[in-house]
């Protein structure tokens, strides 16, 4: 009787600490992190396709109080930062861009320059493919775009690879509450000839 208790103990005691495993996993792929895959070039020479990165979905959910923005890590979305979002046009996608301009700011682009209120913005993750001298087309959005406000609750977001992405120039604004996450770091990176790319593993995104 006392070896058949302690088996019924024993299996209880592994069921549960399955059972508490696989919440945490699934309360860590809500709440707390997602992984990521680079599809497209559209953020290289800084991302290519075939990255893998983490993604930390908490730092910018909304709190419930002041005492829990206080206590927790969360904080505004800030300029500079390459975040994973629902694709406005098709929410069930997710893409990845970098944050460019912030909710009431004025943004215009002029050729290669990105101006906010009226002033040059430093950029030296931007990376083109065709010449300064534009597209021959002055109507084009890859070097004519605005001047624009941006509404409140929402980011105008661009990829890096300045001439190869369909970003806030072409679909609009990002609301805020289609932000996902801030992207951390490549866990692991795949591609070309030489197949896993050792040398970006560990990488931290800026």
């Amino acid at each position: 009787m006392a070896e058949a208790t302690f088996r019924k103990s024993t299996f209880r005691e592994y069921f549960e600490s399955l059972v508490v495993a696989v919440i945490l996993a699934l309360f860590v792929r809500t709440f707390g992190f997602q992984a990521f895959k680079i599809p497209t070039g559209s953020m290289e020479p800084n991302l290519l396709v075939g990255d893998h990165l983490l993604v930390n979905k908490f730092i910018f959910s909304p709190a419930a109080s002041g005492l829990e923005r206080a206590l927790l890590p969360m904080r505004d979305v800030e300029r500079g930062e390459v975040l994973v979002f629902k694709f406005p046009e098709d929410p069930e996608r997710d893409f990845i861009k970098r944050v460019i301009g912030l909710p009431g700011e004025t943004l215009e682009l002029r050729g290669q320059t990105v101006f906010i209120n009226g002033a040059p913005l430093a950029e030296p993750y931007a990376h083109y493919i065709l010449p300064a001298a534009g597209t021959g087309d002055p109507s084009d959005v890859r070097r004519k775009y605005g001047p624009v406000t941006i509404p409140a609750g929402h980011y105008f977001m661009m990829g890096d690879n300045r001439d190869d992405s369909q970003d806030s120039r072409y679909w609009g604004f990002l609301p805020a509450t289609y932000v996902k996450g801030r992207a951390l770091f490549i866990y692991w990176s795949f591609g070309g000839p030489q197949g896993t790319r050792w040398g970006r593993l560990l990488h931290q995104i800026h």
